[in-house]
């Protein structure tokens, strides 16, 4: 039988003469409340030189679980439960051993967890290891999604009921009309700054001539689709991450899914066709107004009219610079827009989310931009384009 809540399982004897510690009654989960009350009040003196004598009697102790040696650790503590733990307390060997087992993971769980450490080499391989595994983790979803974009492309194209062109005609208009500002702005004066360096270094050596050269070649080349890309990354991709992402968490995505229909053809598609047909376009016009500055500064600063700027560029400058820069417009739009909505594809539970994933689709979309830009420029110097 369970001993009564308000009955005394602990208390001190002094009928001896000499003041001993009587433990009492069943020490079971049914008592560990009472026995909790009671510790509480006894504490204070348990630590004293009499009790850590050992003058404990565990005689009368009925029946005991594991919760009743928890509360006798608690009581005595790790010394005093060692010492009623050997053959000479009186307890039966079964009881000794549940005591000890307890004591010990007691003890364990009270010690704060030892960090093991480590070198600054070991440390800085492993962060390096993390890293490199979150990247093939990213670039592997990077590629699957890619090949379920083309995948549904593909099944859309030869199917007009299937066309999204008011969708697509929609995000024409908010990823690439009202880009042309702040895109030729850019340019426009990017390529003034070019003019500039060029002439300050070009006119040591007599050469200032060559300025019309360096900047409708750099512009023709790189700097046009570059700059038009790292601006759609940063402008469009992150509005496609917080478009796709504030209707996964609206749960708009999984609706469609409910009801049959498909995200990467409702969603995706028409955002990737846009950016296809507007970052060319944007390219284009980056190219003019990047050239019209450089123009500008040439006729006001280094007395080269435009006539002669026209003639420079006419005579000197092929027409391949210009179909290498833009063969690069279609491949950096498609990368954009698929990093943009599978980002967007990601979030899940709350604008938290949203948040973090904007700020990574502009940064992997410029990182692949610049990467994808790079290989490019090998591969064309290689093949003498």
């Amino acid at each position: 039988m369970s001993t009564p809540a308000d009955s005394k399982l602990l208390a001190w004897d002094e009928t001896s003469g000499q003041r001993t510690l009587t433990v009492r009654g069943d020490w079971t989960l049914d008592n560990y409340v009472a026995l909790g009350e009671q510790i509480a009040c006894l504490r204070p003196e348990v630590g004293d030189s009499t009790a850590a004598q050992g003058n404990i009697d565990l005689t009368g102790l009925g029946a005991l679980d594991t919760s009743g040696a928890s509360r006798l650790y608690e009581l005595l503590g790790g010394e005093l439960v060692g010492k009623v733990s050997t053959s000479g307390s009186g307890l039966s060997a079964e009881r000794r051993a549940l005591l000890q087992t307890v004591a010990k993971a007691m003890e364990a769980a009270e010690q704060p967890a030892r960090r093991r450490a480590r070198g600054a080499l070991i440390e800085l391989f492993g962060r390096a290891g993390l890293a490199l595994e979150a990247f093939w983790r990213e670039l592997h979803t990077l590629l699957g999604f890619v090949g379920f974009t083309l995948e549904a492309l593909g099944q859309s194209l030869f199917r007009p009921r299937r066309w999204r062109l008011t969708s697509v005609v929609a995000q024409i208009e908010t990823t690439g009309l009202d880009a042309v500002p702040i895109i030729c702005l850019l340019n426009f004066l990017v390529g003034a700054v070019i003019v500039f360096l060029g002439a300050t270094v070009l006119a040591e050596f007599g050469a200032t001539i060559y300025t019309v050269n360096l900047v409708t070649f750099a512009f023709l080349r790189e700097l046009a689709v570059l700059l038009t890309a790292i601006l759609m990354a940063g402008r469009t991709a992150s509005t496609f991450t917080a478009e796709l992402g504030s209707m996964k968490i609206n749960e708009e995505i999984d609706a469609m899914e409910v009801l049959g229909l498909s995200p990467v053809n409702l969603l995706v598609l028409p955002r990737v066709l846009a950016l296809l047909v507007s970052l060319p376009i944007l390219t284009f016009l980056a190219m003019i107004a990047g050239i019209l500055g450089g123009a500008l500064v040439c006729a006001l600063q280094l007395n080269i009219s435009p006539a002669m700027f026209v003639s420079i560029f006419h005579d000197q400058i092929e027409l391949r610079h210009f179909f290498v820069g833009m063969s690069k417009a279609p491949v950096f739009a498609f990368v954009i827009a698929v990093i943009g909505c599978l980002e967007g594809m990601k979030v899940s539970g709350s604008a938290l989310s949203v948040g973090r994933h904007t700020t990574a689709s502009v940064v992997h979309s410029i990182f692949v931009v610049i990467l994808l830009d790079s290989v490019a420029a090998l591969f064309f110097m290689e093949m003498g384009w």
